[in-house]
Protein backbone atom coordinates (compact mmCIF):
# COMPACT_ATOMS: atom_id res chain seq x y z
CA UNK A 1 0.00 0.00 0.00
CA UNK A 2 2.36 2.77 1.18
CA UNK A 3 4.20 1.88 -2.60
CA UNK A 4 1.14 2.88 -4.24
CA UNK A 5 0.60 6.00 -2.24
CA UNK A 6 4.18 6.89 -3.33
CA UNK A 7 3.90 6.16 -6.92
CA UNK A 8 0.50 8.28 -6.65
CA UNK A 9 2.63 10.91 -5.16
CA UNK A 10 5.16 11.07 -7.71
CA UNK A 11 2.89 10.87 -10.41
CA UNK A 12 0.49 13.85 -8.69
CA UNK A 13 3.99 16.01 -8.20
CA UNK A 14 4.95 15.60 -11.99
CA UNK A 15 1.58 16.96 -13.08
CA UNK A 16 2.21 20.01 -10.06
CA UNK A 17 5.21 21.47 -10.56
CA UNK A 18 6.47 20.70 -14.58
CA UNK A 19 6.17 23.47 -16.77
CA UNK A 20 6.54 22.99 -20.77
CA UNK A 21 9.65 22.18 -22.62
CA UNK A 22 12.56 25.25 -23.26
CA UNK A 23 10.71 28.25 -23.95
CA UNK A 24 12.06 31.52 -26.59
CA UNK A 25 15.07 32.74 -24.84
CA UNK A 26 15.09 29.78 -21.99
CA UNK A 27 18.77 28.10 -21.39
CA UNK A 28 18.99 24.36 -20.87
CA UNK A 29 22.33 22.40 -19.54
CA UNK A 30 22.65 19.07 -20.98
CA UNK A 31 25.25 15.86 -19.53
CA UNK A 32 25.06 12.36 -19.62
CA UNK A 33 26.32 8.78 -21.56
CA UNK A 34 25.65 7.56 -24.71
CA UNK A 35 25.21 4.22 -26.35
CA UNK A 36 28.43 3.71 -29.22
CA UNK A 37 30.00 0.19 -30.45
CA UNK A 38 33.44 2.06 -29.78
CA UNK A 39 33.40 2.44 -25.87
CA UNK A 40 31.13 4.57 -23.35
CA UNK A 41 30.68 7.83 -24.74
CA UNK A 42 30.49 10.98 -22.03
CA UNK A 43 29.02 14.54 -23.66
CA UNK A 44 27.83 17.65 -21.63
CA UNK A 45 25.81 20.49 -23.57
CA UNK A 46 24.07 23.66 -23.75
CA UNK A 47 20.61 24.05 -25.89
CA UNK A 48 18.93 27.54 -26.24
CA UNK A 49 15.16 28.35 -26.82
CA UNK A 50 14.84 30.60 -30.24
CA UNK A 51 11.69 30.80 -31.33
CA UNK A 52 8.46 29.10 -29.88
CA UNK A 53 9.06 25.08 -29.72
CA UNK A 54 12.19 25.54 -31.39
CA UNK A 55 16.14 25.25 -29.89
CA UNK A 56 19.83 25.30 -30.93
CA UNK A 57 22.27 24.21 -28.64
CA UNK A 58 26.10 22.93 -28.99
CA UNK A 59 27.53 20.09 -27.02
CA UNK A 60 30.55 18.94 -26.37
CA UNK A 61 31.63 14.74 -26.35
CA UNK A 62 34.47 12.71 -25.29
CA UNK A 63 34.71 8.59 -25.66
CA UNK A 64 37.78 6.10 -25.52
CA UNK A 65 38.39 2.53 -25.90
CA UNK A 66 40.98 -0.13 -26.57
CA UNK A 67 40.64 -3.16 -29.12
CA UNK A 68 43.17 -6.17 -28.48
CA UNK A 69 44.15 -9.29 -30.28
CA UNK A 70 46.36 -11.33 -31.50
CA UNK A 71 46.91 -9.25 -34.41
CA UNK A 72 46.84 -5.79 -33.06
CA UNK A 73 46.89 -3.37 -30.00
CA UNK A 74 44.21 -0.83 -31.07
CA UNK A 75 44.32 2.80 -28.33
CA UNK A 76 41.60 5.30 -29.37
CA UNK A 77 40.16 8.72 -28.10
CA UNK A 78 37.39 10.37 -29.84
CA UNK A 79 36.77 14.02 -29.18
CA UNK A 80 33.62 15.56 -31.11
CA UNK A 81 32.45 19.23 -31.09
CA UNK A 82 27.91 19.20 -31.94
CA UNK A 83 25.98 21.84 -33.31
CA UNK A 84 22.24 20.87 -33.08
CA UNK A 85 18.86 22.15 -33.70
CA UNK A 86 15.67 20.80 -32.70
CA UNK A 87 11.30 21.45 -32.99
CA UNK A 88 9.79 20.53 -29.86
CA UNK A 89 6.07 18.50 -30.58
CA UNK A 90 4.59 19.38 -27.18
CA UNK A 91 2.31 21.94 -28.68
CA UNK A 92 1.39 20.28 -32.02
CA UNK A 93 0.41 16.89 -30.32
CA UNK A 94 -0.91 18.60 -27.23
CA UNK A 95 1.97 16.45 -25.19
CA UNK A 96 1.85 17.33 -21.06
CA UNK A 97 3.84 19.79 -19.92
CA UNK A 98 6.21 17.70 -18.02
CA UNK A 99 6.94 15.86 -21.33
CA UNK A 100 8.97 17.40 -23.93
CA UNK A 101 9.47 15.36 -27.49
CA UNK A 102 11.48 17.12 -29.95
CA UNK A 103 13.72 15.79 -33.38
CA UNK A 104 16.50 17.79 -35.37
CA UNK A 105 19.34 17.41 -36.91
CA UNK A 106 23.11 17.95 -36.03
CA UNK A 107 26.41 18.85 -37.74
CA UNK A 108 29.92 17.31 -35.60
CA UNK A 109 33.48 17.54 -36.05
CA UNK A 110 35.73 15.29 -34.51
CA UNK A 111 38.98 15.08 -33.42
CA UNK A 112 40.06 11.21 -33.68
CA UNK A 113 43.16 9.81 -32.65
CA UNK A 114 44.64 6.13 -32.51
CA UNK A 115 47.62 4.21 -31.59
CA UNK A 116 47.71 0.84 -32.94
CA UNK A 117 50.68 -1.21 -32.13
CA UNK A 118 52.09 1.56 -30.69
CA UNK A 119 52.59 3.93 -33.70
CA UNK A 120 50.37 7.09 -33.95
CA UNK A 121 47.26 7.10 -36.59
CA UNK A 122 46.62 10.72 -38.10
CA UNK A 123 42.52 10.65 -39.49
CA UNK A 124 42.61 14.38 -40.45
CA UNK A 125 40.49 15.40 -43.08
CA UNK A 126 36.69 15.51 -44.80
CA UNK A 127 36.16 12.29 -42.57
CA UNK A 128 35.82 13.96 -39.43
CA UNK A 129 32.73 16.00 -40.22
CA UNK A 130 29.32 13.89 -39.53
CA UNK A 131 25.65 14.96 -40.46
CA UNK A 132 22.58 13.44 -38.75
CA UNK A 133 19.22 12.96 -37.21
CA UNK A 134 17.89 12.94 -33.58
CA UNK A 135 14.30 12.00 -31.96
CA UNK A 136 14.61 12.02 -28.41
CA UNK A 137 12.55 12.93 -24.85
CA UNK A 138 12.63 14.31 -21.33
CA UNK A 139 10.72 13.71 -18.38
CA UNK A 140 10.96 16.55 -15.75
CA UNK A 141 10.24 16.15 -11.89
CA UNK A 142 10.22 19.64 -11.46
CA UNK A 143 10.48 22.91 -13.20
CA UNK A 144 13.85 22.51 -14.10
CA UNK A 145 15.09 18.66 -13.61
CA UNK A 146 14.29 16.06 -15.94
CA UNK A 147 16.08 13.00 -17.37
CA UNK A 148 16.50 12.67 -21.51
CA UNK A 149 16.90 9.74 -23.51
CA UNK A 150 17.78 10.53 -27.68
CA UNK A 151 18.32 8.01 -30.38
CA UNK A 152 19.74 8.71 -33.94
CA UNK A 153 23.17 9.41 -35.38
CA UNK A 154 25.82 11.49 -37.01
CA UNK A 155 28.08 12.28 -33.70
CA UNK A 156 30.25 10.47 -31.26
CA UNK A 157 27.27 9.51 -29.31
CA UNK A 158 25.35 8.30 -32.46
CA UNK A 159 22.92 5.22 -31.44
CA UNK A 160 21.36 6.84 -28.15
CA UNK A 161 22.39 8.73 -25.14
CA UNK A 162 20.79 8.70 -21.58
CA UNK A 163 21.26 12.05 -19.19
CA UNK A 164 20.15 14.74 -17.44
CA UNK A 165 18.52 18.18 -18.32
CA UNK A 166 18.95 21.33 -16.50
CA UNK A 167 16.70 24.48 -17.32
CA UNK A 168 19.33 27.44 -16.21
Amino acid sequence: MKKIILLIALFTIGFTYAQSPLEEGALQANAGVGFSGWGVPIYAGLEYGVAPNISVGGELSYQTFTENNSFFDVKSSVFGITGNGNYHFNEVFEIPSQWDLYAGANLSYYSWSSKVNGDKVDYSGADNFGIGLQVGGRYFFDDNFAINLQVGGGNVVSGGRIGITYKL
